[in-house]
């Protein structure tokens, strides 16, 4: 097991900040440790009785493994005792009234806590960590209202995610109000988008799009500041590089003219059925099916496209002599890629997860929304093949991150599919300009940055003077 004293400098740091703040953020790029700086901080809080009974809120996959997992790891964390709140209703309701130091449930399920907690008095827990706080960066969804309702009753609240702003800085304000109330960014996400932004595209009252107003972003950054410490990978991991590759996949004259005939008329016909699509989004999704060899029609059946991709994908796993990890995108994808690929495994079976570190699994495929948070992959290879690239830079560096993390002692190649003058090349184009304002923001709340003004008022102004 590994020593206290084994931990990194900057985890040490990250320790300290928890210990020091009672709502914080720990903006951590993948492979810095978040899980064990965030647990010892616990245990040393619970040790001089600051901490009681803590809850861990993460994706499931995470709740499953990592964090039990990484308690087993370390000799300085084996005083702690963690339950898991998984399972069927019955199950949860049975692990809540187990004694324990840690609770961990997965975030689909923060709903039914919220109101299972509702009656219980006095409240059980008095701490909160949200693994991936930025999957709660949607105000609207059920799992934000019930966080947003129990969130008071914790005495100390800790966020830990390294994708803090996947697509915009309107990302931020729902994870900084679980953190504080909206103290800095304010109550309201109204309030919020008239400070720092201006509407952008829209009709009549819709507004589709919200742009930074000039000073902006550093206004923001400077209201959070105190509580939000960042760090990135490149500044304290020696890691061995990582190598994108992008993959062209040429189509055929016919393809071509049949994907950009579905582009321009936004209607397939095919004698299994009718494809439409009916608004942008829908399209997007249409077109990224297309390149991906097959298309769902309206009535829920799977027509074939083009086998550019698979093919392209059979002939460098010829090539290819290690494991291979695999992104998926739709369903009919994972379908067609089991046929092909009579050797692949996904993490779901039984076994699969150990045997892929221990090098014995060829090709694991997997959905970057499934597994892209938390698991540890990479001690089982160093290949990762993007078979359709995602729109969304949190997930895409996730994934990524499976591999290219601390541990890993290989070079790490990212090879994406991406077929000729298609929405694939789109893709890539948004991925790297979302990662240009990511980058922003992580680096202006990085832990060496200084903080001239430690204290933020509790006050938002109705106008920021630019």
């Amino acid at each position: 097991m590994l020593q206290r004293n084994q931990l990194h400098a900057y985890q040490e740091r990250a320790v300290n900040w928890v210990k020091e703040h009672k709502h914080c953020a720990l903006f951590l790029e993948m492979g810095l440790g978040k899980t064990v700086s965030t647990l010892t901080a616990i245990a040393e809080l619970k040790a001089i009785g600051e901490v009681s009974s803590a809850l861990v809120v993460a994706p499931k996959r995470v709740a499953e493994r990592t964090w039990t997992d990484e308690i087993q790891r370390w000799q300085h964390l084996a005083g702690l005792t963690a339950v898991k709140v998984l399972g069927t209703p019955d199950q949860r309701i049975k692990a809540l009234h187990t004694p324990a130091d840690i609770y961990i449930i997965n975030r689909e399920n923060v709903a039914w806590l919220a109101k299972e907690l509702s009656a219980r008095k006095p409240f059980p827990f008095d701490t909160l960590v949200i693994d991936e706080l930025s999957s709660f960066k949607a105000y609207g969804t059920q799992r934000f209202k019930a966080m947003k309702r129990i969130r008071a009753n914790f005495t100390r609240i800790i966020g830990l995610t390294g994708t803090p702003s996947p697509n915009s800085l309107m990302d931020i304000w729902s994870q900084l109000y679980i953190l504080d109330g909206g103290e800095r960014l304010g109550a309201y996400i109204t309030k919020y988008r008239q400070t720092y932004f201006t509407p952008g595209r829209g009709r009549g009252n819709i507004v589709y799009e919200w742009i930074l107003q000039p000073g902006g972003a550093d206004a923001i950054y400077h209201r959070i500041g105190d509580i939000c410490m960042s760090m990135r990978a490149s500044d304290y991991l020696t890691l061995p590089p990582v190598n994108y590759v992008y993959t062209p996949i040429g189509l055929t004259d016919n393809e071509r003219k049949q994907y950009k005939a579905f582009k321009r008329e936004q209607v397939l016909t095919a004698p299994e059925g009718r494809i439409t699509a009916s608004n942008a989004g829908v399209l997007c999704g249409k077109l990224q099916q297309w390149t991906g060899g097959a298309l769902y029609t309206d009535d829920g059946a799977v027509i074939p496209t083009t086998a550019a991709k698979m093919e392209r994908l059979k002939e460098m796993l010829e090539e290819i002599t290690t494991p291979v990890l695999i992104a998926y995108h739709y369903r009919h994808e994972l379908q067609r890629l089991r046929v092909e690929l009579p050797k692949a495994k996904t993490i779901d079976e039984p076994g699969v997860f150990d045997a892929w570190n221990r090098g014995e699994v060829p090709i694991l495929l997997g959905h970057p929304a499934s597994i892209g948070h938390g698991l540890n992959l990479q001690r089982g290879g160093h290949t990762i093949i993007w078979y359709t690239p995602t729109w969304s830079l949190e997930l895409y560096e996730q994934f990524n991150a499976r591999l290219a993390r601390q541990g890993q002692t290989e070079r790490v190649t990212i090879y994406h599919l991406i077929a000729e003058d298609t929405i694939d090349t789109r893709v890539i184009d948004v991925l790297r300009s979302k990662s240009t304002l990511q980058s922003a923001l992580m680096e202006e709340l990085k832990a060496d940055t200084p903080r001239p003004y430690p204290t933020v008022p509790k006050r938002v102004p109705a106008k920021v003077p630019f």
